[in-house]
C-alpha cells in the first residue's frame, strides 16, 4: 500500500493531475504481477492506510515529505465518494425500529423486518438491522465508514427515517435523540468500547442481527402479510411486541428531556457537532404541540409525506389526508422555523403524467405550499402491497422510461430557485421491484433530458457548487422574494459563474410571518408579532473542518454576511427581533453573531 501511495505522491510533487482513470491505472500497475487476488491493492484502502500511518507512525509519515498543500491534493485523489460531503456537511441516516403504522397506503411496502414503507434490502436499512436499530450503534458504524472514506465528520446532519415519527412512544423518541447525540459526543476511544457493550446487551436479550436469521424469523409472518391473511401492524406487533428480548429492550429505550439536554450541551463543544436533525412524518400528524416537541429534540427540518395534492388520487391510493391538511402542516412548520422537505410520488394509481405535472406545479407554485426541498420519485410495484392486485387487473401500470424521464425533466424545469430536489429514486433493490423504474441513474437521465431542452434551470441541486471552490471576486449576492399563504419569504443566495453556468455557493431562508397569522395562532406558536425567522443558512463546497482555515466557500464568511443582510431586510420591513432555528452544534456560531439563547430558538434584537 505504501508503494502505491508513494507513486501518487511522486506524480503530485511533479505537478501532475490525477483523475479517477489515472488512479485506476496506478492501482492496476501495482496489481499486475500479483497472482494472489486477496493481496491486490484497492483505492478504498488508501485513505485508511494513510490516516493510520499519520496517526500511529508519525516518523514514517514525515519521511514522505508531505506539506499542507500536498496533503490537500493527495486527499482529493484518495477520498472516496467526495460528493457525500459536497453540500458542506456529512450526512448520517438512521432508521427507527419496526413499529405499527397509522396508515395503510396502497403502494406502501410491508416488510415486517422494517418500519412501514422501508425494505430490508435498502442500504440504510441493512445497516440499521445489523445494529439492532440502535441509534448509538448506527451512528458509530456510519462515522467509522465516513472516516475510512476520507470525509470530515465534525459537522453532521442526522436524518431519522422510519415512517411517522409521532407514532412512536414519547419516551422512545427522546431516547433515540439522546443516543444520537451521545454517539457523536463520546470520544472515539470510548465509543468503540461503548458500542461493543451495547451490542452485547442486545445479544444477551437474544435479539438477532444476522440478516439470514432475521429473514427466517420473519418468514411466516411475511408470508401471511403477502397473502393478505394479516396486516403489517398485526405482524409487527407479534414479532416485536411478543418477543421477550424486544420487550426488555423497550423498557430501556426511554429517556427524559433533562438527559437529552445534557447531551445537547456537550455537543455544542464536541468534535462532532450536529448541524441539522431531520425527522419524517405525515401532514395530518403535524400539530403545534408536536412541532414544539421535535424542536425541543433539536430538530431543524421535517420531511412531510405529501405524495399528492389531488384528493381523488389520495383516496384511490388509500392515503389519509388532503390538500387542506398539507397547507395547515406547511403553515405551522414554517411559522416554527422548520425547513420543509416534501415527498411527492409520481405514477400513483389513478395518476397520469399530465396530472402529475399539474400536481407538482401546484406544490411548488401555490402560496399554500412552496416547500424548501422535494423528494420526487416514481411509484414502484413491490410484492406484498395492495398495488399488486391493481397491477394484475390492469388498473395500474408503470410509466414507460421515456415518459417518466420527460415528466421528471419538466418538473425540474418548473422548480423555482428556492427549492431543491434532493432525490428522484428510493434505494430499493431492482430485485424487489416487480414493475416500474429500476434505473439507479435515473437522475442522470433526467438531467441529460433537461440539458437537451436548452432551457434554464433554477432548481438548487442543479446549481450547487458541489466539490468546487468558490472564487470570491466573482460571487454576487441576490435576494429572491416569494409569497406563502402566511409569510413573506426571502431567499438570499451567493452565486457565481462557472463554465458558463450559474453556481450557488450559499443561501439563507428568511421568513417574515404575517402578523394576522401569528395573532390568530398566538396560543400555539413559540414566536410573537414582530419576530422574523431565519429558517436555514447553508454554505456549499467541500465540508470544512471545525476551526480550519482555507480558501473554500465555507471559509469566506459567506454565512455571516447572509445573516447580516437578512437582519437588515427584516429591520427595514419593520420587524423588531430575529429568531434563528439553530441546530445544537451551531449555537456557538450564532452567539458569535450576536444571538442569545431564547427558548426554542436563538434571538437577536434588530
Amino acid at each position: 500500500m505504501e508503494a502505491l501511495l508513494l507513486d501518487i505522491l511522486a506524480l503530485l510533487k511533479q505537478g501532475e493531475a490525477i483523475d479517477a482513470a489515472k488512479l485506476a491505472a496506478l492501482v492496476r500497475a501495482r496489481n499486475e504481477n500479483v497472482a494472489d487476488v486477496s493481496k491486490h491493492l484497492a483505492k478504498k484502502r488508501l485513505f485508511p492506510f494513510y490516516l493510520r500511518v499519520k496517526t500511529e507512525d508519525p516518523a514514517r509519515w514525515r519521511s514522505w515529505g508531505i506539506d499542507s498543500d500536498l496533503e490537500k491534493r493527495l486527499l482529493a485523489v484518495i477520498q472516496m465518494k467526495p460528493r457525500r460531503t459536497a453540500s458542506g456537511v456529512a450526512t448520517i441516516t438512521v432508521i427507527t425500529k419496526p413499529w405499527p403504522c397509522g396508515s395503510d397506503c396502497l403502494y406502501c411496502p410491508n416488510d415486517v423486518r422494517m418500519p412501514k414503507s422501508y425494505l430490508s434490502d435498502e442500504p440504510a436499512c441493512q445497516r440499521a438491522e445489523r445494529n439492532f436499530f440502535d441509534p448509538y450503534l448506527q451512528v458509530s458504524s456510519r462515522l467509522r465508514a465516513l472516516r475510512e472514506m476520507g470525509h470530515p465528520t465534525d459537522k453532521i446532519e442526522l436524518i431519522v427515517l422510519g415512517g411517522t415519527w409521532c407514532d412512536y412512544p414519547e419516551g422512545y423518541r427522546i431516547w433515540f435523540a439522546r443516543e444520537l447525540f451521545r454517539a457523536l459526543n463520546d470520544p472515539l476511544e470510548r465509543a468503540a468500547g461503548e458500542a461493543e457493550r451495547i451490542r452485547e446487551r442486545y445479544r444477551s436479550w437474544e435479539i438477532p442481527s444476522d440478516a439470514k436469521a432475521l429473514a427466517r424469523n420473519a418468514e411466516t409472518e411475511q408470508g401471511r402479510v403477502r397473502a393478505r391473511e394479516t396486516t403489517y401492524n398485526q405482524a409487527v406487533s407479534r414479532l416485536y411486541g411478543e418477543h421477550a428480548g424486544w420487550r426488555r429492550a423497550a423498557l430501556e429505550q426511554t429517556a427524559t428531556f433533562a438527559e437529552l439536554e445534557a447531551q445537547h450541551e456537550l455537543n455544542e463543544h464536541a468534535d462532532r457537532r450536529v448541524v441539522g436533525l431531520v425527522i419524517e412524518t405525515r401532514p395530518e400528524s403535524i400539530t403545534a404541540d408536536r412541532l414544539a416537541h421535535i424542536r425541543r429534540l433539536g430538530c431543524t427540518k421535517v420531511q412531510i409525506g405529501v405524495q399528492s395534492l389531488d384528493e381523488a388520487i389520495l383516496r384511490e391510493n388509500n392515503r389519509a389526508g388532503d390538500a387542506t391538511a398539507v397547507a395547515r402542516a406547511f403553515a405551522l412548520a414554517r411559522a416554527f422555523g422548520f425547513k420543509i422537505h416534501a415527498h411527492m410520488m409520481a405514477n400513483l394509481c389513478g395518476a397520469t403524467p399530465e396530472s402529475d405535472l399539474a400536481d407538482y406545479r401546484r406544490l411548488v407554485g401555490e402560496p399554500a405550499f412552496r416547500p424548501d426541498e422535494v423528494k420526487l420519485y416514481p411509484c414502484a410495484l413491490v410484492d406484498g402491497t395492495a398495488l399488486v392486485e391493481r397491477f394484475a387487473e390492469g388498473t395500474w401500470s408503470p410509466y414507460g422510461q421515456d415518459e417518466l424521464i420527460e415528466l421528471l425533466a419538466r418538473c425540474v424545469l418548473a422548480t423555482p430557485p428556492y427549492t431543491r430536489i434532493s432525490r428522484m429514486i428510493r434505494d430499493i433493490s431492482a430485485r424487489d421491484i416487480m414493475a416500474g423504474n429500476k434505473k439507479t441513474n435515473l437522475r442522470q437521465l433526467v438531467e441529460a433530458a433537461v440539458a437537451r431542452s436548452e432551457k434554464p434551470v433554477d432548481e438548487i441541486r442543479y446549481r450547487e457548487l458541489s466539490t468546487a471552490d468558490a472564487v470570491p471576486e466573482t460571487l454576487e449576492l441576490s435576494v429572491f422574494p416569494y409569497e406563502t399563504a402566511h409569510a413573506d419569504e426571502r431567499f438570499l443566495q451567493w452565486t457565481m459563474r462557472s463554465d458558463g453556468a450559474e453556481k450557488i455557493a450559499g443561501f439563507l431562508r428568511l421568513s417574515l410571518p404575517h402578523a394576522d397569522f401569528v395573532r390568530e395562532h398566538a396560543s400555539e406558536l413559540p414566536v410573537s408579532i414582530g419576530d422574523a425567522m431565519i429558517r436555514e443558512v447553508h454554505v456549499y463546497g467541500r465540508a470544512a473542518r471545525l476551526h480550519d482555515t482555507g480558501t473554500g466557500a465555507q471559509h469566506l464568511g459567506l454565512g455571516r454576511r447572509l445573516v447580516e443582510e437578512a437582519c437588515a431586510i427584516a429591520r427595514s420591513a419593520g420587524y423588531r427581533r430575529m429568531n434563528v432555528i439553530s441546530a445544537v452544534g451551531t449555537r456557538g456560531y450564532y452567539r458569535n453573531l450576536g444571538f442569545s439563547d431564547c427558548g426554542l430558538y436563538q434571538r437577536r434584537d434588530l
